[in-house]
């Protein structure tokens, strides 16, 4: 007989839990409930022990609905004014190539770990890329996944959570494509996203079940064509899905056998949340831009979290979404050939 913790008894469990997670959040107004609420439900029961599961293909069903939700923000009027702003979007990812070495300088002295797992660790890069290009360079690829893992989980609790509590929600004058809900045409919708996911993920595009629907869509409403909108309770449960996956990926043993390590990662993500927070106020207020909006634009989260963190607290949806999906690409672009040339570099120095 199957043990329930690998049956279909496991992940329907965890969905539950997730459920009633967010609901609580929910009603006890903490921002991003929906997401953080069954985030850290799976993160503290998986390190109690539970070794609860996430349904499987549950976050890329989320992302397909969030990218969807997002790409109706970019009507013709945002995407002039989004195009505008791409010194921003170069500056963004600049700041996210300094946060990555920045972190990996922290990471290395306080752990004691080797340059290549510190580097790759500390990449804001999309978490899963990132694993497996440390691992073509010997990274240890436990190491980076839990590094990666762990700054995706900090920043979503701390980003949304010191945006919504300093007053910052409702400051957005980018509003979705205005269309009625209407379940044929978002039931097209979905499926033109989904096909779309499934194609860029065969070809093995990184992120492609948040990309290929935020691509396309895009497209369709810049050329103005209309479908439907997203009905609030579906992004909920997108969202639900999300954090679900995000928490399943901690694990008791993850933090009994490197406690230095989950530390050293622990502050040189709160670092570079500053480092990243003070850089974007500064270069908002000497460009005349919102605080808020430059700031969760330059924190290093995952994309689809901060997208919905802008999405949830109104902060300049487009703009913010612009700057990660940049952001990610660059990085994963340029990760691998940048450590290359570093690498070579240095060798060649040291033999001068």
């Amino acid at each position: 007989m199957t043990p329930a913790r690998d049956s279909w008894v496991n992940p329907a469990l965890a969905l539950l839990l997730c459920a009633a997670a967010g609901a609580l959040c929910a009603w006890l107004r903490i921002p991003l409930p929906w997401m953080i609420g069954p985030l850290l439900a799976m993160a503290v029961c998986n390190f109690a022990g539970a070794e609860l599961r996430a349904p499987p293909g549950g976050r890329a069903a989320g992302q397909v609905v969030i990218g969807t939700a997002l790409g109706l923000y970019f009507t013709p009027a945002v995407g002039r004014e989004v195009t505008t702003h791409w010194p921003l979007l170069a500056v963004a990812a600049a700041v996210a190539v300094f946060l990555g070495g920045l972190g990996a300088l922290i990471l290395r002295r306080a752990a004691g770990v080797d340059g290549t797992t510190a580097f790759f660790a500390s990449v804001p890069g999309g978490a899963a890329e990132m694993t497996i290009l440390g691992e073509r360079f010997h990274a240890r690829a436990d190491r980076v996944a839990l590094a990666q893992s762990l700054r995706i989980l900090v920043v979503v609790i701390v980003v949304p959570v010191a945006l919504a509590y300093s007053g910052a929600h409702g400051s957005d004058s980018y509003l979705p494509a205005v269309l009625p809900l209407d379940w044929v045409r978002l039931g097209l919708l979905l499926g033109i996203a989904t096909i779309v996911a499934l194609l860029l993920n065969r070809l093995r595009m990184p992120n492609a079940f948040m990309f290929g629907p935020l691509a396309v869509v895009i497209a369709l409403t810049l050329t103005e064509s209309r479908f439907s909108s997203v009905p609030t309770g579906l992004s909920n449960v997108a969202q639900v899905l999300i954090g679900c996956a995000l928490g399943a990926r901690f694990e008791r043993r993850s933090l009994e056998s490197a406690p230095r390590y989950v530390w050293a990662v622990l502050a040189s993500v709160l670092v570079a949340i500053a480092v990243a927070a003070a850089l974007a106020a500064a270069i908002a207020l000497a460009v005349g831009f919102p605080v808020a909006t430059l700031v969760l634009a330059m924190a290093p989260g995952g994309i689809a979290e901060m997208c919905i963190t802008a999405k949830v607290l109104q902060l300049g949806v487009p703009l913010v979404t612009a700057a990660h999906v940049t952001r990610v690409i660059v990085l994963i672009l340029t990760t691998g050939p940048g450590f290359r040339a570093a690498r070579a570099l240095r060798a060649r120095l040291r033999s001068l």
